[in-house]
């Protein structure tokens, strides 16, 4: 594993022995790996709190100048949140696992002051597709899905979703994705500007790397300081966030949430009831 410093004293602790995700530095590139295959890169508790704990790690450390962000295995980046976890939640807690979620990762990762590369290896759905929306920039392979498959559920996105998707593609077509919550292929997304190039499978994780050579050849410090101020020209709605916590945690209270997540976890569609 690779050496992880302490936040606050930069002292040098033991390497944080993490399950779900791999992340290794080479050259000044920092690659983190999502490695649940089995649950198609599914993001559970566990994975989001070591992903906030390798960004975390990555902060202070002058070894890491760019970070890649991918899934394990060809199938999925990350297929999405794990159902299962909060299937029963009430209200309350809908909008505290958003909320944490905003402020632990999804929010970091977009104020991370060194670029942040998602390499798209196959399905990014829901919070997949919201973890890859907060990385800077996004190269997909070709075999690439992308989604917000919420409203089927009964919930909205709730991870950034409502804000980010817009922000990169535009209002008609964020709604239009949010609203069928159908896939959309490779393809479209490069022709809606949802990512920046897509490219064989194969090379996919050459094509991110050679993205941080390119780079790596400017100042990191002024990256820094251009994320500060691309985001800053995107804050005016920021409230927006807050207003996605709120909904997110409301639509769990409501009949349609109960039938779309058991419908969901039964392996059958959904017949809401509308309320």
């Amino acid at each position: 594993g690779s050496v992880i410093y302490n936040y606050y004293t930069h002292t040098v602790k033991e390497p944080i022995q993490m399950e779900n995700v791999q992340l290794t530095v080479n050259e000044g590139i920092a690659t983190l790996v999502i490695n649940r295959p089995k649950q198609l890169n599914a993001l559970n508790k566990q994975t989001l709190a070591e992903i906030s704990e390798a960004f975390e790690s990555m902060r202070n450390d002058d070894g890491v100048k760019v970070v890649i962000m991918t899934g394990s295995g060809e199938k999925a980046f990350v297929a999405g949140a794990d159902i299962k976890e909060f299937a029963n939640f009430s209200g309350v807690q809908g909008s505290e696992l958003a909320k944490t979620g905003h402020m632990t990762v999804f929010n970091s990762i977009e104020e991370f002051s060194k670029p942040v590369i998602a390499a798209i290896n196959g399905f990014a759905l829901g919070g997949g597709l919201e973890l890859a929306m907060a990385a800077h920039v996004r190269i997909a392979s070709d075999n690439a899905r992308m989604g917000l498959p919420e409203t089927s559920l009964g919930v909205i996105p709730g991870y950034g979703g409502t804000q980010r998707l817009p922000q990169l593609i535009g209002k008609g077509r964020a709604l239009e994705m949010i609203f069928s919550a159908k896939m959309i292929d490779a393809a479209t997304a490069l022709n809606y500007g949802l990512v920046n190039a897509v490219v064989p499978q194969e090379a996919l994780q050459a094509t991110a790397e050679n993205m941080a050579l390119g780079f790596m050849k400017n100042s990191i410090v002024a990256m820094g300081y251009a994320v500060e101020a691309v985001n800053a020209g995107m804050l005016e709605g920021a409230i927006g966030y807050d207003v996605e916590v709120q909904a997110f945690g409301d639509c769990f209270e409501t009949a349609d949430f109960k039938e779309g997540t058991k419908a969901f976890l039964e392996k059958r569609k959904p017949e809401f009831p509308g309320s």
